[in-house]
């Protein structure tokens, strides 16, 4: 055998090797197949970073952190009615579908709704939670007290790339539109800065933002943001035609309207001073 095909069958094998451990083949130490879920650790009181495993936080792969928020005692109900060791992957916004469609994540529990455009590359479980939209601003601003989206012409407004919450600003008359960011961390300091007068953002997002953050508040709008059903909905991603979005599902609707909510409030409660 000559070198070169020797290096193109070591190649070949390596991109075996790495496929396979991106699947849910995987096993932990006592025989259970490992459910890989991605999320970015950074959308309080969905999910977040701390150091340590309280309030049923979940360590996170490869780092000494923990993952905690209302993602994560989801995830573990699914993990626990499929009878599988639970892994949280955390991964970048962006790089959740890729990760997802690649293998390395079995499926996306991250705040995540499922819109038409993610349902032409993913799949998506039935609902888990159903929110609406609000815009968090510094306590004390001239929009603390705005009731319509007219309130905010002029006001610089942003919110986090590739989401239905930065599309909706453009119906915010006289809006002066920021640049997409990458995270919600981001958008708080950007606020606290004076970079930008609020975000848009999901409803528990805001409460969560406002009891970690003294400065924040956020505008309940009378007169608010035209939504469909799927950008203020929030599914469970996962891969076309993977073998358990249905059981998924199952487990999801068994969950009643009255335990989300109180997992809900819970995750607000329990989020840490300063939420990543």
């Amino acid at each position: 055998m000559n070198k070169k095909l020797f290096m193109m069958l070591v190649a070949m094998l390596t991109v075996l090797v790495l496929a396979a451990c991106g699947t849910s083949d995987k096993t932990s130490g006592d025989g259970k197949k490992v459910l890989k879920i991605g999320m970015e650790a950074g959308y309080a009181p969905f999910n977040w970073t701390q150091q340590t495993d309280a309030n049923g936080a979940v360590k996170i792969s490869g780092s000494a952190e923990y993952a905690g928020g209302y993602d994560v005692q989801i995830a573990k109900k699914i993990a626990d009615e499929l009878g599988m060791e639970l892994e949280i992957v955390k991964t970048e916004w962006d790089g959740l579908v890729p990760a997802l469609q690649s293998g390395v994540v079995d499926a996306i529990i991250a705040g995540m709704s499922p819109t038409e455009e993610r349902k032409q590359s993913i799949d998506f479980t039935s609902n888990y939670y159903t929110s609406d939209f609000v815009i968090v601003v510094k306590k004390g601003s001239p929009y603390e007290n705005a009731k319509t989206l007219a309130d905010f012409s002029g006001a610089k407004i942003t919110s986090q790339l590739n989401t239905s919450n930065y599309l909706v600003i453009d119906q915010i008359p006289g809006v002066k539109k920021e640049v997409a960011m990458d995270s919600f961390p981001a958008m708080r300091i950007a606020i606290e800065s004076g970079a930008v007068d609020g975000y848009v953002a999901e409803r528990p997002e805001a409460i969560s933002a406002a009891m970690a953050n003294k400065n924040f508040a956020y505008a309940e709008l009378e007169d608010g943001f035209e939504t469909d059903p799927g950008a203020t909905d929030v599914a469970i991603g996962v891969r076309k035609g993977y073998d358990l979005t249905d059981k998924m599902s199952e487990i999801l609707d068994a969950i009643s309207e009255d335990e989300r909510q109180k997992l809900m409030e819970e995750a607000i409660a329990s989020q840490p001073a300063a939420v990543e």
